[in-house]
């Protein structure tokens, strides 16, 4: 689907009213996608798909650090013009791969619960916590906010069974209400939604989300002009740049997209690319319906994407794109690569012994409950050989 996707918008240079070289530079938000199957196929075959994870842990947890610094002591603040607590890229950027992080963390942190890992279990909690708290009280970035009750379900509904959901649910909106009222900077970010849509409609202001909403409308009608195959590669910019010669003001603003995934790909590439970015999304869904870890990561980044992409074009977006076709690639890799993973650190069965991959078995059954002992039995006898490469022993313990 991303080589279709990347193909479609080579064609889609064809029909487009605009110079060559707007046409072409339209294709640099869709050549990540050519890197998604070279990740996915390296993956496949390598054991080190676990280390992409630490770093990406470990850089978290710097940037959580350093925004916290940035934030509360301005004399260490790096010398250029940036928002407060964002000294990196932007504040939508670190709220993205913050909640991401958080929620990849979250059932390696069950699984130390389950294990009794206590010292484990409290760094993992640590470091979510302190994504979270960042998110709140530092930066916030709506987008991301939309996106985490999303998420909250798919993990209750994961890894909980029907009671233990609606126990979690109920605590995660005590939760809410603490921290609403413990942090001014979420009012008034949430509160600001409201503020902006009044000033918008009464008195047409050109508040944050009238903008928002204008382009929505704007991105309407130019889809309406080419509703099949869209008005070609690298139309955007060119209709938003013709309309914002219209007007005045911060309505004149000119903008590269509509700030929503399906009105970019719609105004460009029509339904056609609507049903390419549909498919693809439910193709990757559809690879993480698993019940190892590599499933659940490449799980949360995909339905991110998906929610964030209502007010932005994030997979079209450097960062959060490449946070996309890295995520997806490196846990797709693993996830097809058949290797039953059960922990952050057990993302093949060779790196731990067999004994401990029992245990792990009765300790996270509501993960491979699907696998029967034949299927166990199976699995060893094909990977025998990596197995006594790397010493294990292969006595089955005692119950």
């Amino acid at each position: 689907m991303p080589l279709a996707f990347f193909t479609l918008a080579i064609i889609g240079t064809i029909w487009a009213d605009g110079p060559w070289k707007e046409r072409l530079e339209a294709l640099n938000p869709v050549l990540k996608f050519l890197v998604l199957p070279l990740l996915l196929y390296h993956f496949g075959q390598s054991y080190r798909g676990h280390w992409v994870l630490r770093a990406f842990v470990l850089s978290c947890a710097l940037l959580t650090m350093f925004s916290w610094v940035d934030y509360f002591e301005p004399q260490w603040r790096l010398p250029y013009d940036h928002v407060p607590g964002a000294p990196i890229k932007n504040y939508i950027d670190q709220s993205h791969v913050l909640v991401l992080c958080a929620f990849v963390l979250m059932p390696i942190a069950i699984g130390y619960f389950n294990e009794r890992r206590f010292a484990s279990l409290a760094l993992v909690s640590s470091l979510i916590t302190a994504f979270l708290a960042t998110l709140v009280f530092v930066v916030t970035s709506r987008t991301a906010l939309v996106c985490v009750p999303v998420l909250i379900i798919l993990l209750s509904v994961r890894h909980f069974s029907l009671r233990t959901t609606a126990k979690l649910l109920s605590a995660a909106v005590l939760i809410v209400v603490a921290v609403w009222v413990m942090s001014p900077h979420l009012r008034e970010r949430v509160e600001g939604i409201r503020t902006e849509y009044l000033s918008y409609r009464d008195t047409n202001l050109p508040t944050s989300t009238g903008l928002r909403l204008a382009w929505w409308q704007r991105s309407l009608d130019f889809i309406a002009e080419a509703p099949i195959f869209g008005n070609g590669t690298g139309s955007t910019r060119r209709l938003f740049n013709e309309d914002a010669a219209k007007k005045t003001g911060l309505w004149a603003a000119r903008i590269g997209n509509p700030h929503n995934q399906t009105l970019y790909v719609a105004i460009q590439w029509g339904m056609v690319g609507c049903i390419l970015l549909y498919a693809m999304w439910f193709c990757h869904l559809m690879l993480f319906r698993g019940l190892e870890l590599a499933s659940w990561i490449g799980l949360v980044v995909v339905a991110q994407n998906i929610f964030s992409s209502l007010f932005n074009s994030h997979l079209f977006d450097f960062t959060e794109g490449w946070v996309y076709v890295v995520g997806v690639g490196v846990a797709g890799g693993v996830v097809r690569s058949a290797r039953p993973a059960a922990t952050w650190g057990e993302w093949h069965v060779h790196s731990t012994s067999v004994d401990t991959y029992w245990r792990r078995r009765r300790w996270y059954g509501w993960q491979i409950k699907r696998m029967t002992d034949a299927e166990l039995s199976e699995y060893f006898e094909m990977h025998m050989d990596e197995l006594r490469r790397s010493k294990v022993v292969l006595d089955e313990p005692q119950s």
